[in-house]
């Protein structure tokens, strides 16, 4: 089984059921146990033809396969150097089976080498060794799958920007505050003595961001205009909702030092309109790129370690908001769905699914 969505009608979803066929020399299946599924896979809906999210695990359109942070077993394998049982976590499909084309890099994992992931970036296609993976423990698999994906991108956001010194920034504003992404970034600011991080988010979630404790300042979307203009600030875009940015915008206009666009979690007002915005022009943030980057110029290694010690305090942190809820079948995958894109989603909650019954 799998679970899809039309890719011109992100309302319209089914779950299919293909068949396994017989693996070639170097494949592997997996069997999908779990993965997590929050607003950042709406995201990747949305940028699914402009990322090649939707090449990930192509189907027959207009249907897509939502990429998913999970963790899989091998069932079966036709590589001599991937063996049945072992473990792997990385982007899966929303169901309940994968087939891969494994190359082994080392003990820390497989890379999917297929064809169809030739023009993917390292970060997408690598799938890590569960049992060899120092940044995971038992007690907290599922804070892995739910967070420590969406950390290393929120670490990349602010290492870029410190490395731009924050282009004279002393304020950093992020929208979509209560999204986990979101809260990631707000972390990886609160180590930073220099920069203030304001979270931007609705009325409805302003109590759950407030008692958060980690942005130096909330505020709702219609408090924009309170903002002290003449501050100098800059923009990390997780909503994606072309109201808000405008008005982000037009409030500080030169004195806004940076907009960066990273996610959609507002997916149904995306609409910029025609009209030029004041300030600097809107930069998609790309995480591979940066973490390339810092792999030339630290090496793999000590990058993971960097990331995986401020991910930890992360985890420590989310002991006092984060509520995991467990949900199976295509009943339960489908009810998360349907909360996330509508935006009724309780942001303490934290979903991993199945599509098991049980």
């Amino acid at each position: 089984m799998i679970f899809e969505v039309n890719r011109q009608d992100f309302r319209q979803t089914r779950v299919t059921r293909p068949e396994s066929s017989p693996l070639n020399a170097g494949q592997i299946r997996l069997g999908i146990d779990r993965f997590a599924f929050t607003s950042n896979n709406i995201s990747y809906a949305v940028a699914g033809d402009l990322l090649d999210y939707w090449g990930f695990f192509p189907t027959g359109q207009p249907w897509g396969r939502i990429p998913a942070i999970g963790i899989g077993s091998v069932l079966e394998s036709a590589n001599p150097d991937v063996a049945v049982g072992g473990r792997y976590f990385g982007f899966f499909p929303m169901g309940a089976e994968l087939t891969i084309t494994a190359e082994r890099r080392g003990a820390g994992g497989v890379r999917d080498v297929g064809a169809h992931r030739a023009g993917h970036a390292v970060t997408y296609t690598d799938f890590r060794d569960v049992g060899n993976d120092a940044g995971r423990d038992d007690e907290h698999t599922d804070h892995y799958l739910l967070l420590w994906g969406m950390f290393m991108t929120s670490f990349l956001i602010d290492d870029q920007l410190g490395e731009r010194d924050f282009a004279g920034a002393s304020h950093t504003l992020v929208t979509s505050a209560s999204s986990k992404t979101s809260i990631s970034l707000a972390s990886c600011l609160a180590a930073r003595a220099d920069v203030k991080a304001v979270g931007l988010t609705s009325e409805r979630n302003r109590l759950f961001v407030e008692g958060l404790n980690i942005y130096d300042r909330v505020i709702t979307y219609g408090e924009i205009d309170e903002l002290d203009a003449s501050t100098r600030s800059g923009i990390v875009d997780m909503a994606g909702n072309a109201e808000v940015r405008s008005s982000v915008h037009n409030h500080f206009g030169d004195n806004l030092a940076f907009s960066i666009s990273v996610g959609a979690t507002h997916w149904d007002k995306m609409d910029a309109g025609s009209e030029p915005l004041p300030g600097p022009t809107p930069e998609f943030f790309f995480a591979p790129g940066q973490r390339a980057k810092r792999v030339e110029d630290w090496g793999a290694i000590e990058l993971d370690a960097r990331i995986d010690e401020a991910y930890r305090s992360l985890v420590e942190h989310s002991a006092g908001w984060l509520r995991i809820e467990h949900r199976h079948g295509p009943e339960g995958i489908e009810a998360t769905y349907r909360d996330l894109l509508e935006g009724r989603a309780d942001p303490a909650a934290g979903h991993i699914c199945s599509l098991t019954a049980t």
